[in-house]
């Protein structure tokens, strides 16, 4: 959450702030500010967006060194004031940062106590004073940002510059992103590449407990004891025009357009036509280890989550492996049972989502041997992990995930078929699965052609006060994504249930006013399906089946008809009608869609 820029270097700071900003804006959009230094440091701050503050940017805002920042409130209301930077009282330190300072109440108190006077109501403003108190003992701002760190507990990515030093930036890592860029005699920090990317490709993430000084000919990294620390680093592969909408009117609907390409990456060189078998060589498993595992359990949050349980339900129909998901947020509070002969998998599109990443090392430090699916290259969580699989559906943008989801349930689907073959199944279901993996990338174009139908679906349904997502099995993680999806970008409510649980309470709501969306695949369950339709269409409710079939007008008012796979694979389609469903809704209802309220794409915070 929130989003950190900085500059160093020979040019005006301002517009690669302003520009790096607006890249970041996904990550928190409820205020934003930059100050440069320049015989001191100038300020602006806002309430609102980026383009809010590139409006209240002086033209005359000069200064070769700077920090910004776009936030997601925490502490305290989106306002000028809370907005970042924070100064120190002397206006000499300024401050920039992600993440949560939890015994920042102790400090503040401490620092009062001390004569100390606050204008904000964030935790951040406690790190301005105590670097700016600190600064003066020591005479070294690096020696000072180390030391106010060690009175802090909590989360933090930060950024931090000194008047009184215009040739350099500190910043530091602890549970919240930090990458740097290494420009021709001048460096960049931001909290996420897509800042960078039109400036350098070579980058170096920040470990967690680690600070870095940023200088116009370079960098160095130390660890918070003050030993140095080597980094080498990475060339990213994604652009700056990935980070452009491409003539699409949203981000969201670029990114739904593009999964017949994002699921064709994520498939391409890993189906082997002798052995029809996944090649997963980031598994860092042979085949005798690969069998080992008696168990296999999938930790997430949000969609992923929610690709998480497309990816049990596949894993036990093709490996035979008990398998199942579960919130990462709730599992690593639960004092989990870690087994030796569990498999844990750990799903986050940025790789950096911090319940995810917090379980993963509580898994490490218990010697669970975990794998993660994500979609950056170097991430926290990809770095964490024993290995894994990466996504390479590029950069996802809009708040809402939809390519990042369907190119992590194609992920599972390869697992479980690595997984089945070197178990118990056979050489001809292997030859199936493949090739229902290779149609995937033409059936969601087929998919796709169907816009049209689905927008018109979309306004009839818009205005309804809530909706309920139904699914029986392989369906239900469809319809649990689908409501996600409906509710956070247009705000429509919307529950989802199995199927089979409807008759157990939730038929209490159904009728007139609350629509139903029913995901009826054409399997072996179809006909207990069309069982749930006649319920529902008997107390009234409106039916919006998506399926495989047309189905009697008695059971739905009306059908979107998607092209058929094998039955493990159709969950992985039947998303992508309700994606673009949602987004027509959101757009019907005039909703900020890339953006909606109270949310923000990566979740680096508790």
């Amino acid at each position: 959450m929130c989003g950190i820029v900085a500059y160093v270097g020979p040019k005006d700071a301002a517009p690669f702030l302003l520009e790096g900003l607006q890249r970041l804006e996904y990550r928190g959009y409820d205020s934003a500010g930059v100050v440069v230094s320049n015989k001191g440091l100038k300020m602006r701050k806002v309430k609102g967006r980026v383009a809010d503050l590139a409006a209240a940017v002086p033209a005359r805002f000069k200064g070769t060194l700077g920090i910004g920042h776009t936030r997601w409130a925490t502490h305290g209301a989106p306002s000028d004031v809370n907005a970042h930077p924070h100064l120190s009282t002397d206006e000499r330190i300024a401050v920039v940062h992600n993440g949560i300072i939890e015994n920042a109440d102790e400090l503040r108190a401490k620092l009062e106590a001390d004569g100390v006077v606050f204008v904000s109501e964030t935790d951040t403003e406690v790190l301005s004073h105590l670097i700016g108190r600190t600064v003066k003992e020591t005479d070294s701002l690096e020696e000072a940002v180390r030391m106010a760190l060690k009175r802090v507990v909590g989360t933090y990515g930060i950024a931090v510059i000194d008047a009184q030093r215009p040739g350099e930036v500190v910043v530091a890592r602890n549970g919240s992103p930090i990458v740097l860029g290494i420009g021709e005699k001048e460096m960049f920090a931001a909290s996420d590449v897509a800042a960078l990317v039109r400036y350098t490709r070579q980058v170096v993430h920040l470990e967690d407990g680690e600070l870095a000084v940023l200088k116009a000919d370079g960098f160095h990294t130390f660890a918070s004891d003050a030993r140095e620390t080597a980094k080498e680093p990475l060339t990213v592969d994604w652009e700056a025009g990935h980070y452009d909408t491409g003539g699409y009117e949203h981000y969201l609907l670029k990114e739904i357009s593009e999964q017949p390409d994002t699921v064709a990456r994520t498939l391409r060189g890993r189906l082997d036509d002798r052995f029809h078998i996944a090649h997963l060589g980031g598994l860092n498993m042979d085949a005798r280890e690969s069998r080992s595992f008696r168990r296999v359990k999938i930790i997430g949050c949000g969609s992923a989550y929610y690709s998480g349980q497309i990816g049990a339900q596949l894993i036990e129909e093709l490996a035979r492996i008990p398998a199942d998901a579960e919130p990462a947020s709730e599992f690593r509070y639960r004092s989990p049972v870690v087994e030796p002969d569990t498999l844990y998998v750990a799903i986050s599109q940025s790789g950096e989502t911090y319940d995810t990443l917090a379980a993963v090392q509580e898994l490490k430090r218990k010697g669970g041997r975990v794998l993660g699916i994500v979609n950056t290259v170097g991430s926290a969580i990809a770095r964490e992990c024993d290995g894994g699989v990466y996504l390479h559906a590029g950069p996802e943008v809009s708040v809402a995930s939809t390519k990042a989801f369907t190119s992590t349930a194609v992920a599972f689907a390869l697992l479980a078929l690595h997984l089945g073959r070197v178990r118990d199944l056979s050489p001809a279901d292997g030859r199936r699965i493949c090739e229902g993996l290779r149609r995937l990338p033409g059936q969601i174009k087929e998919i796709l052609a169907l816009e049209p139908q689905i927008k018109e679906l979309a306004r009839k349904y818009a205005h309804s006060p809530s909706m309920m997502f139904v699914g029986r099995v392989r369906g239900y993680p469809v319809a649990r994504e689908g409501a996600q999806k409906l509710k956070e970008i247009s705000y429509v409510h919307a529950e989802a249930y199995p199927a089979s649980e409807l008759k157990h309470g939730p038929l209490a709501l159904i009728g007139p006013e609350m629509p139903t969306v029913a995901i009826v695949p054409d399997d072996e369950l179809l006909d207990k399906n069309l069982t749930t339709l006649g319920e529902i269409r008997a107390r009234g409710g409106q039916v919006l089946m998506v399926g495989h079939r047309t189905a009697d007008p008695k059971l739905a008012d009306d059908c979107v008809v998607l092209p058929k796979n094998e039955v493990e694979l159709d969950p992985i389609l039947m998303s992508i009608p309700l994606q673009i469903f949602a987004y027509h809704a959101a757009v019907a209802l005039e909703r900020d869609v890339d953006k909606p309220r109270n949310l923000a794409k990566s979740v680096t915070v508790e």
